[in-house]
């Protein structure tokens, strides 16, 4: 079972990506004093950077709970969320939003990796399903 606190401040961590699509949707419901890299697909691909740099560390922090060779491989492959983010996001919104809807996928796919060996809590992997769910419909729904 998840952690309610995790689930709930998981929960709200979306809440960035759900704002941006809202005020892509219905730009009627941006304050006119609100800057523009607040709302819509700017807030998301900003946002987005942050979480998946900020996600490298949270595997780092798994990575300490390996030792010798596995703890390498670990310590490494953290850094790719963040390397991706540094290296590929930029070019516009629209090329930025596809980046990191492949970026918080492929950090799925680390994150069973961690989970399968045993370095992440049981839940963990739920949480994370979820949650990327939900921020790759919201980077989505803006390309359409």
């Amino acid at each position: 079972m998840i952690p309610r606190a995790a689930l709930l401040l998981g929960l709200a961590g979306v809440l960035p990506f759900a704002w941006g699509t809202l005020t892509t949707w219905f730009p009627g419901l941006v304050p006119g004093w609100l800057p523009q890299r607040l709302v819509g697909p700017y807030v998301q691909v900003f946002y987005g950077s942050v979480i998946l740099s900020f996600m490298s560390g949270v595997l780092w922090g798994f990575a300490t709970r390996a030792s010798g060779r596995a703890a390498a491989i670990g310590y490494a492959v953290s850094t790719l969320p963040a390397l991706w983010v540094a290296f590929l996001v930029g070019g516009g919104w629209e090329r930025s939003s596809l980046v990191l809807i492949a970026g918080f996928l492929g950090l799925l796919a680390l994150d069973a990796g961690f989970q399968k060996h045993g370095l992440a809590p049981a839940w963990w992997l739920r949480l994370r399903l979820l949650l990327t769910g939900l921020v790759v419909i919201c980077l989505a729904l803006p390309l359409l």
